[in-house]
């Protein structure tokens, strides 16, 4: 802890006040990637990352936060080490089964139609959304665990459409009419585990600018800083113990699903049928050539490749299926995360036909997310290689929405997202 201690001591640091911290805490590996906020451009320009061990997360959630803190600390010394910097902000991404996230759709009829909409009654009408949200995501946690007085709490929003006597709008002020339909995206979390986060945060001696639901960073990831995008993916983010998905539909997120099957689930079946141990079983499955395998290895192998793929696939047709209010579904799965590495995974997804019971119009192509897929945000360390970083990178973009909608000079737009306090 003492460099936990001298970190605290230099907190006053000038030059660190534009940086900031994206702390990916997953069941694999802590990524920290440390950047510095120039114009409209987040440049990383700091990479640390620090593998866990099994006992320190559970399903996407910590499980020691003593073991965790020291992981995130020898990251962020990696990070700040390459910077010249120390960081003083964060965002933490949040995952598990038991976050929520859902778009809600709220239809308002105006007392005084022929009265021009202001921030007032649009802040009224956003706050009417989250209650009714709110509600929804307790009742649902509570069903899962069993118990009633689960506390959540509001961990994400984004804007996702607004409708003025059925008219889309981009920018609802000023206009008059009748009905209000607002759809907002928000995600919810147990307390429990955004207070473990909290925790993580203070003993690191980081201010903790945001705690983000994950598939929501990996959503904001790619759809940067336009209002208009028309950008429509699937977005799975596979870990080490979750997946995480995310549809985005004409550039708003129409909702996020987890599951509790990732990477380290084919690790533990690999263990079992090759009757070999975890960190055996861990080296065989990243290995790159698996074809020189003995006959009888490969065969409990594959079969224990096929086994988790079966149980993974009908995870992703479960998750999917949840999106009844999606006409049509979108025809592009873009992927991430460390388990996205996977070769017989990415496979499955082109090949077999998980996909034939819901509402796609034709076979979805599958593509890995780039980092250089990742709008507004700039790697100066030539560290960032691949599809693992893309959600730490989407946390730095959650970050740098919440500072610009904390500025003075925000537009709009940013007005809205701070009154959905994102």
């Amino acid at each position: 802890m003492i460099m936990v201690f001298d970190r605290f001591l230099t907190r006053a640091d000038n030059s660190a006040s534009e940086c900031l911290v994206g702390l990916d805490i997953g069941t694999e590996y802590v990524k920290a990637l440390l950047a510095r906020v120039n114009g409209e451009e987040i440049e990383i320009i700091g990479v640390g990352r620090k593998h866990q061990d099994r006992s320190d997360m559970h399903s996407g959630a910590i499980a020691d936060i003593a073991a965790v803190v020291r992981n995130c600390e020898d990251a962020l010394a990696q990070a700040e080490s390459e910077a010249g910097i120390q960081a003083r902000r964060a965002v933490i991404g949040i995952a598990g089964e038991l976050v929520k996230g859902v778009t809600n759709t709220i239809r308002y009829r105006r007392p005084q139609p022929d009265r021009p909409l202001d921030e007032t009654e649009m802040e009224f009408i956003i706050e009417k959304v989250q209650d009714r949200a709110a509600i929804k995501a307790q009742r649902q946690i509570a069903l899962e665990t069993g118990n009633q007085d689960v506390e959540v709490k509001l961990v994400n929003s984004a804007l996702v459409s607004i409708h003025i006597d059925g008219y889309k709008v981009s920018n609802p002020i000023s206009f008059q009419g009748k009905d209000v339909a607002v759809q907002i995206y928000t995600a919810f979390a147990p307390m429990v585990h955004i207070g473990a986060l909290e925790r993580v945060a203070d003993e690191l001696a980081l201010d903790l600018v945001a705690v983000a639901a994950e598939p929501f960073a990996v959503s904001r990831s790619v759809l940067g800083t336009d209002a208009n995008s028309s950008f429509t993916a699937i977005l799975a983010d596979v870990g080490g113990g979750t997946t995480d998905i995310a549809v985005v539909n004409d550039g708003g997120v129409e909702g996020t699903r987890m599951f509790g099957i990732g990477g380290r689930s084919f690790t533990n079946t690999i263990a079992n049928e090759c009757a070999i141990s975890y960190n055996e079983a861990e080296k065989l499955k990243v290995a790159t050539n698996h074809e020189q395998m003995k006959q009888e290895l490969k065969q409990h192998f594959d079969t224990a490749i096929d086994k988790t793929l079966d149980v993974w696939l009908a995870g992703v047709d479960l998750a999917l299926s949840e999106f009844s209010s999606v006409d049509h579904l979108p025809n592009r799965i873009l992927l991430c995360g460390g388990g996205a590495s996977l070769k017989p995974l990415v496979k499955a997804l082109e090949t077999r036909d998980w996909y034939t019971d819901l509402p796609f119009t034709r076979r979805p192509v599958v593509q890995h997310i780039k980092p250089s897929d990742v709008s507004g945000v700039v790697d100066l360390t030539n560290k960032v290689s691949d599809h693992s970083f893309i959600t730490a990178m989407g946390l730095l973009r959650v970050g740098y929405d919440t500072m610009i909608g904390a500025s003075e000079t925000e537009t709009l737009r940013n007005k809205l997202n701070k009154m959905l306090r994102i």
